[in-house]
């Protein structure tokens, strides 16, 4: 038997709060995608890892889980062309350290039903990620998982088991995780070497979608490293610049995901 496994899993949540470090007019801005680090967190919870401790230093969860491959795939009923329906919210921080010079008054986005399924490529030949593979399956948790913050709290279901191989490039292609684009913004467009299929002869695409999201962190300067991500339903050419594409298949279900 192999060592190698491949799963999905979905995860959901009424809201989401992914905070960008980033701010715009004291309103706190949330990414719109689940990314790495946060769902590494969510798989330390799952497994019971503990979290920040020190100063300084990256917490237990990341240091045991960063190389695993993950790939994460909106799911389709929940949002539109690739954003999640968003809302802000106004409250009153009332403890004490905060409100040395006053009321802190805190505005922030949040996400409306987020849903993700998220692909793991997991050695069982590793304790910790063997501990995952089986933690995972019996759908438990030895902390309760949350999107961003602790009072949305997010459950996972609909776990699968896959069969994967890397991609072999030839006809036009569909990926439908998102994915690590190749290219720059400049003068307000995005230049990109992915190259779309727009004579294939399938019906066109409705959307791409891009956003800057974390894929880890820089471990000298203590914050995200960020990649370039798109998310479209359009067909490419097999001449696209792209990699770690893995064909998933399950029974007659086949999906092109991109593991990173």
């Amino acid at each position: 038997m192999s060592n190698e496994k491949y799963i999905s899993f979905d995860l959901k949540a009424d809201f989401a709060f992914f905070k960008k470090p980033d701010y715009n007019v004291g309103l706190q801005l949330s990414y719109n995608m689940l990314h790495k680090p946060a769902l590494l967190g969510i798989l330390g919870a799952i497994v019971g890892l503990e979290g920040y401790k020190r100063k300084g230093e990256l917490p237990r969860y990341y240091q045991l889980l960063k190389n695993i491959p993950i790939g994460i795939e909106p799911i389709e009923k929940y949002h539109e062309r690739g954003n999640f329906q968003k809302t802000s919210v106004k409250y009153t921080n009332g403890v004490g350290y905060a409100n040395a010079d006053g009321t802190l008054l805190v505005e922030e986005t949040m996400l409306i039903k987020p849903a993700y399924r998220c692909y793991l490529q997991l050695n069982l030949a590793d304790q910790t990620q063997a501990l995952l593979y089986e933690t995972i399956n019996k759908e438990q948790c030895e902390y309760i998982p949350y999107l961003g913050k602790n009072e949305y709290q997010a459950w996972f279901t609909n776990i699968q088991e896959w069969e994967a191989a890397l991609m072999k490039k030839n006809d036009s292609f569909s990926i439908n995780s998102i994915f690590i684009k190749k290219g720059t913004v400049r003068n307000q467009k995005v230049e990109t070497d992915l190259a779309f299929a727009f004579d294939s002869p399938v019906p066109l695409g409705s959307f791409s979608y891009f956003e800057r999201l974390p894929i880890g962190f820089s471990e000298s300067l203590m914050q995200y490293q960020l990649g370039d991500f798109a998310f479209t339903d359009w067909k490419l050419k097999p001449e696209s610049i792209v990699f770690s594409l893995y064909q998933f298949k399950n029974g007659n279900v086949q999906k092109i995901i991109q593991l990173f």
